[in-house]
């Protein structure tokens, strides 16, 4: 049986996208005379050139996964050997041909290990938690826009999803616009300024070696879905508010919201949010609802939430979030989640944007 598809192809251009990522044209000895799009990992491959001769990974494009129609490179034909530079001695992605070294934040060798050896509490920092990585932008937006530009927010990024950090173009966005300080990577993510073994303790470096007044964490971009109430990754929301209260932090669960899917499981709440908050989490959380304009939509919402206990374990504050979206052009941030913008379903995004404004207001009553 096999698990992958690869095929090679030929280099035709080169476009950088950003720290660790490069974009590339190539061409498929299957398919002469057509361009397809490539993503390339310098670090992890060495660099490509056009002309160069490449090793691809076509299996989601084959499958029509949402990978945006990029084929990933795992060799450069030719290319030069790369050496480790460096501290560091934990693996991630193990025991796989792309298996790589880091330094994470506790390790002994790290500059961080002193201060993380003891850690054990947030010490009360608001922590987001995130049921879908388009949701990020509009958290950390929302915060820095009630908090100031002086608070410090860390963006964790679980392995639930993506792997690589630089996969993201909203984490890019973000610290170009100066809407994220500091990121850190768990598990077998990788990439992020610091590196973690695992949840607790990437929350822990957040805090006490990013120096976070709040933090956000949740998996990259590719949530994995089965169309069935157990077998997706966005269940572990629930997984991370539980860590986040018993590090004690102050958890704030974002709702996944939509008035424009139509898929009914996720009409209103989704089911993936009924079952986290619902069944899953232990922890008592902070539920941030916007202020929704059509009563029959709040309505809805609000049986949801009563129907699967939510409203009655968990803390629902309900606040006005809608200048959050009025604000994104100015900083050119175009939200999208599902294939939607903000002008066709904005409620994912106005949720994001109610939880980033309940983190700000909690951070600057600590600070107050």
């Amino acid at each position: 049986m096999a698990f992958i598809r690869t095929r090679k192809g030929r280099v035709k251009s080169v476009k950088p996208l950003g720290p660790g990522i490069d974009e590339l044209r190539v061409e498929l000895d299957e398919s002469p005379g057509t361009e397809s799009k490539a993503l390339l990992y310098p670090d992890l491959t060495g660099p490509a050139r056009a002309g160069d001769v490449v090793l691809l990974n076509t299996t989601a494009v084959h499958l029509g996964l949402g990978t945006g129609g990029y084929h990933f490179v795992m060799a450069v034909a030719g290319g030069p050997d790369l050496d480790l530079a460096g501290p560091g001695h934990i693996m991630k992605l193990r025991y796989t041909p792309w298996q790589i070294r880091v330094l994470a934040a506790e390790e002994p060798d790290s500059p961080h290990h002193a201060s993380l050896r003891d850690a054990d509490t947030l010490e009360g920092r608001p922590v987001i938690a995130l049921g879908l990585h388009s949701q990020l932008a509009p958290a950390a937006l929302a915060f820095k826009m009630e908090a100031g530009a002086a608070a410090r927010l860390a963006y964790c990024m679980t392995d639930g999803a993506a792997l690589p950090l630089a996969f993201s173009q909203q984490v890019r966005q973000l610290r170009e616009q100066g809407l994220l300080d500091t990121t850190v990577t768990i598990g077998h993510a990788f990439g992020g300024e610091l590196e973690a073994v695992n949840v607790w303790s990437g929350l822990l470096a957040a805090v006490h070696a990013g120096r976070a007044d709040a933090v956000i964490i949740g998996m990259g971009p590719g949530v994995v879905g089965t169309e069935t109430r157990w077998g997706t990754t966005a269940l572990e929301q629930a997984q991370l508010l539980d860590a986040i209260a018993r590090l004690q932090g102050r958890p704030i669960a974002v709702l996944r919201l939509s008035s424009a899917d139509p898929r009914p499981r996720h009409l209103g709440v989704s089911h993936h949010t009924l079952t986290s908050l619902g069944y899953l989490t232990y922890a008592t959380c902070d539920v941030p609802l916007p202020v929704l304009p059509q009563e029959e939509l709040r309505e809805l919402i609000d049986w949801q939430l009563e129907e699967s206990g939510i409203s009655l374990r968990h803390r629902i504050i309900r606040l006005e979030a809608r200048q959050v979206l009025d604000e994104a052009a100015r900083y050119k941030l175009k939200f999208r989640s599902m294939g939607r913008e903000a002008t066709e379903d904005p409620l994912p995004f106005l949720a994001a944007a109610a939880a980033g404004l309940h983190a700000a207001r909690l951070f600057k009553q600590t600070c107050g």
